[in-house]
């Protein structure tokens, strides 16, 4: 009687050009957020005006355009392109070169919204950090934990140079970067601080702070409970196999 044998289904393998291009991609798109990051700082703690610094406008318009290089080429290189685009898509608005494009069709918006508009790339770059730090994590749950942190050590910094951006010089209580960061720690966490904000921008922060606090926060609940609860599987499974040997 004749046998039949079910044909072992093949993985699609992604070609080494296609990851090491990826890889570099990545790699440079990390890079380029690492350098726009200090940037912004340096010109923040030397109240340098960005739109006058004509160094920088180029370099973040070309940062958005390896930016938007990096989400199409991912785009032609994925199996699945509508869901990646799905997926993506916010992606390519975060990497539109917003300041660039107000600075050259004088586009007339508020400083704080000026302000804020500079850290739309930085948002692009935040996200690929998080994307890779989760790759590394050994389950989805840790993954999505160490994510989540990379997110938020962001969105703290982040607001920490806005807030003292704008702050400084107008609030009296905001006379150091060093009180900015305390403020946006304590406002993260949602335990509030005494210094009230008196810009706009300040206000909008005041915002965003809490509400990403609310969210992330809980994240640790999750992440402790799957790791106590894996600890307590592997010391059962470990137990179970002393006591059968």
């Amino acid at each position: 009687m004749a046998t039949t044998t079910t044909p072992t289904p093949t993985i699609k393998q992604e070609p080494k050009s296609e990851r090491y291009i990826m890889t570099i991609m990545n790699l440079v798109v990390l890079g380029l957020s690492a350098a726009l990051i200090s940037w912004i700082s340096y010109d923040t703690f030397k109240r340098i005006d960005f739109l006058s610094n004509h160094a920088y406008m180029t370099f973040q318009y070309w940062v958005c355009m390896v930016f938007i290089l990096d989400f199409f080429l991912g785009l032609y290189y994925a199996d699945k392109k509508w869901s990646y685009f799905k997926r993506r898509f916010w992606f390519l608005l975060l990497s539109i070169p917003v300041l660039n494009i107000v600075n050259y069709l004088n586009i007339t918006l508020s400083p704080d919204m000026l302000y804020f508009a500079r850290f739309i790339p930085l948002a692009r770059g935040a996200l690929a950090l998080a994307i890779v730090v989760g790759y590394v994590s050994s389950n989805a749950v840790s993954s999505l934990f160490a994510s989540y942190i990379t997110i938020m050590l962001f969105i703290a910094y982040f607001c920490s140079l806005i807030f003292y951006q704008r702050e400084a010089g107008v609030n009296p209580d905001v006379n150091s970067y060093w009180t900015a960061l305390w403020w946006t720690m304590m406002n993260l966490s949602t335990v509030g601080c005494a210094i009230s904000p008196v810009t706009v921008a300040g206000k909008i922060v005041a915002v965003i702070l809490p509400i990403s606090g609310m969210i992330i926060f809980p994240l640790f609940t999750v992440y402790l409970t799957d790791y106590v609860t894996r600890s307590f599987k592997k010391n059962g499974s470990t137990s179970t196999d002393n006591t059968a040997s």
